[in-house]
């Protein structure tokens, strides 16, 4: 385990220590070596100035012999911490004592104190250097310990006071709070558990679709129970040299071992415990190291020990069998989705620190936003309040939010983007393909805008379509009007422009796509009937359908009849569209030309013209 990196301003403090006794070192050195006012004598020079009566006094020390001149009797006397005139390398000479006295020289003798100023110089700079080389140490090796720890963990240590989501800061995901509130009442209390003598689970698998709130979670259920909080990713446990992941599970469970009770959190946990064996060609021994050791990790935790294993996945099918039994991650908590009341509950959380105009209606931007996970949620919100910033607001309004939907769906305006005219035409006959075709065939969703406003990185126009209500599965007349939707701009370019363009690429694979599900996965065809074929299949060489493996599971002649069934499928859509457009003619004439002109219409006005020109027509 890593320390967390220490606060800022007790690096700033340290540097600033290690800069000092950098500078106090360099200043007693140039104190005790540079050149100063005391003249150095050789000793026959000092014999012979002390013999013409020219020395007043001396200082004899162990090594040195430190002198003043006689003054004139009019000078001042010197001051006594003012610099001696002279120094001497002292040398062995009996007759030295004697000559002072004859020559009336007062004399003293003193231990050299040299040797203190060396000795602190040189401990300031062996100081210094041991703070220089600690800091180049931990440059080197950076927040995560660098290429001279590859053992260590990467965990991110927050403590119990940095941890500050609760449960109320995270809405729309009720029955996950509640799952986890057990593992939230093991780190409170327990010892109410280990009384009883359950077992809480060593492991809580987060599982759902990305931006749902996983992470968030974790954080709200490490902040409910007051305990540190160890997090990290599962792709950091991997490194390109064998056994380096290993060693980093093992310091990560001994860190968190030494802190408990605390949580330790890896986020996508597929990037670490995908299933193993396979082929054997990519394989991946390194990586089945790590999981290995963390199997054996999870496995030898001390029951009750007061370390709870959280991970998040969005990808649950392709872990490993291991990781799942129990002992190991014993439960999995779904985190979907929300509902339109759980999208409620997230809009107004992150309503709390934006301002708001009075006509945004939360309901409503509830119901329109089927199938926004958490985090679009918050985008959206964040974009609306951008938008009202953007235009010097003070406070978002329903427009900005409209338009903020807008832009999640379908990318930015792109207004630099100029059309020609016959460009514009094609793309309003087909948009209004699109929104007719889905308007008139129903289903589970509505026409709520169509535009010929280029947006995002390829979108000439677009159509939005918005469910009436949250839906969990969809039956075999809805898909087929999907398909008759998606292929309506197609169909209604050949109908009314006489030939077809690029435009409807996207539609066709998405056709294609939707097609083939039908008809190899839901059983959604007559010849076929109740078979499931598609899932870990292909169409191989020679036209077999072939297992992922490699076998050839079924003959070539299932696998014409699976493309012959879906063709079937598309042309039977793309008929129905052409129908529903045909009979409406003259209703797609009238509707282009307002649209060309408005560049918009949303769902009620389209609705509306629809009405009123097929009122028109039948009145002619």
């Amino acid at each position: 385990m890593n320390e967390r990196e220490p606060p800022t301003d007790d690096r700033r403090a340290r540097s600033l220590l290690a800069a000092l006794t950098v500078l106090l070192g360099a200043v007693l050195l140039l104190a005790e070596f540079a050149p100063g006012a005391t003249a150095v004598l050789p000793y026959s020079e000092f014999r012979t100035r002390v013999q013409a009566g020219r020395v007043s006094s001396v200082v004899i020390g162990d090594r040195m012999i430190r002198g003043r001149y006689r003054r004139p009797a009019t000078a001042a006397p010197p001051r006594p911490r003012s610099p001696m005139d002279f120094e001497v390398v002292r040398v062995a000479d009996p007759q030295l004592i004697p000559m002072l006295a004859e020559k009336g020289v007062a004399f003293e003798g003193t231990a050299d104190a040299r040797w203190l100023s060396w000795s602190l110089t040189a401990g300031l700079m062996l100081l210094a250097m041991l703070l220089l080389g600690r800091w180049l140490l931990q440059r080197v090796q950076g927040p995560t310990g660098g290429v001279l720890s590859f053992g260590k963990s990467r965990g991110r240590v927050a403590g119990e006071k940095e941890v500050t989501v609760r449960f109320d800061d995270v809405a729309g995901v009720d029955e996950a709070k509640r799952e986890l509130l057990e593992v939230v009442e093991f780190l409170r209390d327990a010892e109410r558990f280990k009384r009883v003598g359950a077992r809480i689970p060593r492991g809580v698998l987060l599982v759902g679709p990305p931006g749902t709130g996983k992470t968030l979670l974790a954080k709200a259920v490490a902040g409910e129970a007051r305990v540190p909080f160890i997090s990290l990713s599962g792709s950091e446990f991997v490194e390109m040299f064998v056994g380096v992941g290993a060693a980093r599970v093992r310091d990560l469970f001994e860190g968190a071992q030494a802190q408990a009770p605390c949580i330790v959190f890896i986020d996508e946990l597929d990037a670490l415990g995908r299933s193993r064996g396979g082929s054997g060609m990519g394989s991946n021994e390194e990586r089945e190291q790590t999981l290995n050791q963390l199997l054996v990790e999870m496995d030898g935790f001390a029951t009750n020990n007061g370390v709870i294993v959280l991970a998040a996945t969005n990808r649950p099918e392709i872990l490993d069998a291991a990781l799942l039994r129990p002992g190991r991650f014993d439960r999995q908590v779904l985190v979907d989705r929300p509902d339109r009341s759980g999208r409620l509950a997230i809009l107004k959380v992150h309503a709390r620190t934006v301002s708001l105009a009075p006509d945004v209606d939360m309901e409503t931007i509830a119901l329109e936003t089927t199938g926004y996970a958490g985090a679009d949620l918050a985008n959206l919100i964040n974009e609306g309040a951008l938008l009202a910033a953007r235009r010097g607001a003070s406070a978002a309004t329903g427009a900005d939010l409209q338009e903020a939907m807008e832009r999640v769906a379908a990318g930015l305006e792109r207004r630099s983007r100029v059309l020609s005219p016959d460009e514009r035409r094609r793309v309003a006959y087909h948009e209004l393909g699109h929104a007719l075709v889905g308007e008139v065939l129903g289903g589970a969703s509505r026409v709520t805008k169509v535009s010929i406003v280029p947006r995002g990185l390829g979108a000439l126009g677009y159509t939005l379509k918005r469910p009436t209500e949250d839906r969990y599965l969809m039956t075999e007349s809805e898909l087929r009007a999907q398909l008759a939707t998606l292929l309506g701009g197609r169909v209604a370019e050949a109908l009314f422009l006489g030939e077809v363009s690029t435009g409807a690429a996207s539609d066709l694979s998405q056709a294609t796509e939707m097609a083939r599900a039908m008809v190899v996965e839901f059983g959604m065809s007559q010849r076929l009937g109740a078979l499931s074929l598609g899932r870990g299949r292909q169409i191989g060489d020679w036209g077999l359908l072939m297992e992922n493996g490699g076998r050839s599971e079924h003959g070539g002649e299932l696998a014409d009849l699976v493309d012959t069934e879906i063709r079937l499928v598309v042309s039977t859509a793309e008929s129905v569209a052409r129908k529903v457009l045909e009979d409406r003619g003259p209703a797609v004439h009238s509707i282009a030309a307002t649209l060309l002109e408005r560049e918009h219409l949303d769902g009620g006005e389209l609705r509306t013209l629809l009405e009123e020109a097929m009122r028109g027509d039948v009145a002619r």
